[in-house]
């Protein structure tokens, strides 16, 4: 019998903690905590994104100073906007909401956001010492999956762990949490050879590759524990994740549903990671 790993409901009990802790943080350091979020354009899911981050910034009391650019916003104009933010006393945390316009050099602009307000974790300062396991600011959504297998006493030691999907935002730093949490970790992607028989040997499958319904029951084995980071829409345009979710979840032990499973958790993280980049400031 499989269980559901409820990521609204662990979303929302982290809200609370958060909450609790940016409140204390003002009472002891006597200052806001800051988030800067910079919107280029008028991209309708960046917009929605942008949008949920604001209201959870209202949800745990952290400050949201929230900057919307046209997008015909020039690069210069972009770069001294986030070299401004860098410099502010009063922002602990900088977004740049991606992608930007196809006129703008997206790695010149994330560059000049300092390391210690890198709350997306993006930087290659962030995932190197995540490499390195040493203390970081951790990208949004892995590090939301690895607090959804903490909540379930999931132990990942010792166990073979297959991540599908190389990206700098989710498949890359995913496998290096894993690593770190003593995991065997397989990363899979479009040249895999035989991804069937990889992802059939995985204790811990966590599927990053934007592909509907993609994970079929056959892929995966009985006890499995499957985590479904992708969003997207099927033939019928529901929202659904790159896990065939009624045939799978039969096959496992804990799997996370789409939506409600992974999503909820990465604003959250985001908020965690505000806080936590304003308090090592102090």
């Amino acid at each position: 019998m499989y269980e559901i790993i409820d990521g609204k409901q662990l979303a929302a009990q982290m809200r609370v903690e958060i909450g609790q802790n940016v409140k204390k943080f003002k009472e002891t350091h006597g200052r806001e905590i800051g988030l800067a979020v910079v919107l280029v354009g008028d991209d309708n899911a960046s917009q929605v994104y942008v949008r949920n981050k604001v209201k959870a910034c209202e949800e745990v009391g952290v400050k949201s100073l929230a900057y919307y650019l046209p997008a015909e916003t020039q690069q210069e104009e972009l770069e001294s906007l986030v070299s401004s933010l860098a410099a502010d006393k009063a922002v602990d945390g900088i977004l740049v909401q991606l992608p930007l316009p196809k006129h703008l050099d997206s790695e010149r602009v994330l560059k000049l956001i300092p390391t210690e307000k890198d709350v997306d974790g993006f930087s290659a300062e962030n995932i190197g010492k995540l490499a390195m396991n040493t203390e970081c600011l951790v990208a949004c959504t892995p590090n939301g999956v690895m607090k959804m297998l903490e909540s379930k006493n999931i132990s990942t030691k010792g166990k073979k762990a297959v991540v599908i999907g190389r990206s700098n935002i989710v498949g890359r730093p995913m496998a290096l949490l894993l690593i770190n949490a003593d995991a065997t970790v397989t990363v899979c992607h479009s040249k895999t050879k035989d991804l069937k028989k990889e992802c059939l040997e995985a204790d811990i499958i966590v599927a990053a590759i934007g592909k509907a319904k993609f994970i079929t029951a056959d892929m995966v084995k009985e006890g499995a524990v499957v985590i479904d980071v992708g969003m997207n829409r099927d033939e019928n345009g529901k929202l659904c994740g790159d896990v065939d979710y009624e045939n799978v979840k039969e096959k496992c032990s804990y799997i996370t549903p789409v939506p409600g499973g992974v999503g909820p958790m990465t604003i959250t993280m985001l908020m965690y990671n505000t806080y936590v980049a304003a308090a090592r400031r102090g």
